[in-house]
């Protein structure tokens, strides 16, 4: 059986006072649980800043196809320079929670976290419960609100007595 490896890594300095605040502001515009969310995401956008260094010497094709799979999740980049100008905020503007609560879906940001765990949200007519899931452009557009069922409950009429 394969190890699995963490997804993200610490920063190197934890009590680092200026990290410290930028984060919670990060927390509180994005309605995250925990700092563990920041640091995953800024290891995804390091992944792809990575990608595309290794992508500086190779033909246009390969850095053309890199380019369209980052504009298919909603990253506009045309060449390696924005990529290389990626931040984390970018990538979390494209979590579900933050789209859920941008179409206006949820009233709050929190309330879009807690619908999307309670599995109240459809993506492309399946239900996704991870607020983290990034969103493709393509399936932007229908992200819906689960429809309640009414269930035809057979309704029970007790006999109230007279009181005679």
């Amino acid at each position: 059986m394969k190890r699995k490896h963490k997804l993200y890594s610490r920063p190197k300095k934890l009590y680092d006072k200026k990290r410290i605040e930028e984060e919670k502001l990060i927390v509180e515009k994005f309605g995250l649980k925990n700092k563990r969310e920041i640091w995953k995401a800024q290891a995804k956008v390091d992944l792809m800043r990575g990608q595309a260094k290794d992508l500086i010497s190779a033909s246009e094709e390969e850095k053309e196809s890199f380019f369209k799979r980052l504009r298919r999740i909603g990253l506009n980049v045309d060449s390696i320079a924005d990529v290389l100008s990626l931040n984390k905020e970018d990538y979390m503007m494209r979590r579900l929670q933050t789209i859920v609560f941008d179409k206006k879906i949820a009233p709050t940001i929190k309330s879009a976290r807690q619908l999307i765990t309670h599995k109240k949200i459809k993506v492309n007519d399946g239900i996704v419960n991870s607020p983290a899931y990034v969103v493709p452009i393509e399936f932007e557009d229908k992200i819906f609100l689960k429809q309640r069922r009414k269930e035809n409950k057979p309704q029970i009429e007790a006999e109230v007595p007279n009181g005679e």
